[in-house]
């Protein structure tokens, strides 16, 4: 397929981003950014003094993903668990005011909604520098009972759904039995982004591990241009998923398929980047998106690609617009 053919298809898919209802399944997390001048040195300790400028609350983790979809035109609908803390009905409600339906979010009372809170300072002058990070995080998994709740919710909306994205960080937002539910839903497009047990979801139809989860899935020292072919190979014989997409960072991303098609895709735009934080989310976000409009795995990574490479010029846990994305096959189709 010629390129101008290629982005024309890639243009369409786009367009119809709108008709879609995207089901994400994940560990939903409040990203907290403070702001803060750094002033003096402390006399109590060799630390800053920050005096506090003002916070602002977006989505993250597994709600950065579900962002994501909703940014591109499609329809996201949540499913996941929340704490009935304070983080917990704020989460909720930034969803809400973003219009997304949040009746697939079960409450677990007494639970801690996982909370990233980075604090930034600088001067009136300089862009503001992450200096510290504080994360909480909740102790164990809810009861068994929360789990068949949620899958009520997920079962129940399941007709309506064009796809599912499971986004697992590793704070028990899938138990055993939920992932094998999630699991055997073969004639679904089923994405998966799984930060410590990738090679857990079996049969799905696309993971889209980074190169330390790879590594780390395969009991590797790293990935790199002499081992990623055959880290790939193996990812698809030990997953059984149609479809492997590793991301590579400023290597740009490695597509194998079921069939033995491997792509080597560049990164889009520059690798001097601004803030990688969430880009994870981004890629998935697009790739589920474009293949449940109908792309083949080529087409959905080359998306995800250009997604990839806008988010991370962003400062930040952000997004990336349908107009952003055309913008960016055409820019490419120009270079080409």
């Amino acid at each position: 397929m010629d390129s101008a053919s290629l982005a024309a298809r890639l243009k369409k898919y786009i367009e119809d981003f709108p008709r879609l209802r995207i089901g994400v399944v994940g560990d939903f997390v409040v990203d907290l950014y403070i702001y803060s001048l750094a002033t003096r040195v402390s006399r109590e300790a060799p630390v800053l003094i920050l005096r506090y400028e003002g916070e602002r609350l977006v989505l993250g983790g597994g709600a950065n993903a579900l962002n994501n979809v909703r940014s591109l035109g499609a329809e996201a609908i949540p499913f996941g668990f929340v704490g009935d803390d304070e983080n917990g009905k704020k989460l909720i409600k930034k969803m809400e005011d973003l219009g997304i339906d949040t009746s697939g979010i079960v409450t677990v009372p007494g639970r801690t909604t996982p909370t990233k809170t980075r604090i930034l300072a600088g001067s009136h002058h300089t862009v503001k520098q992450q200096v510290v990070r504080l994360d909480r995080e909740p102790e164990g998994a809810p009861p068994e009972t929360y789990y068949n709740s949620l899958w009520e919710r997920i079962e129940g909306r399941l007709q309506d759904l064009d796809a599912i994205l499971i986004s697992d960080y590793g704070y028990n937002c899938i138990n055993k039995d939920l992932l094998d539910r999630l699991c055997s839903l073969r004639e679904m497009i089923v994405t998966v982004d799984s930060r410590y047990r990738v090679l857990d979801y079996k049969g799905v139809t696309a993971c889209t591990p980074n190169e330390p989860e790879t590594a780390q899935a395969l009991g590797l020292p790293c990935i790199n241009d002499d081992n990623i072919e055959e880290a790939g190979k193996r990812m698809l014989q030990l997953t059984g998923n149609r479809a492997v997409l590793i991301t590579r960072g400023r290597r740009g991303m490695a597509l194998f398929e079921r069939d033995g098609d491997i792509h080597h895709i560049d990164i889009y735009g520059t690798d001097e980047v601004a803030d990688v934080t969430g880009a994870g989310d981004t890629v998935i976000a697009t790739f589920t998106c474009a293949l449940a409009a109908g792309a083949s795995f080529f087409e959905a990574a080359k998306l995800a690609n250009y997604a990839g490479g806008i988010v991370v010029m962003k400062m930040g846990t952000a997004t990336v617009s349908p107009e952003e994305l055309l913008e960016a096959v055409e820019d490419d189709l120009e270079q080409g």
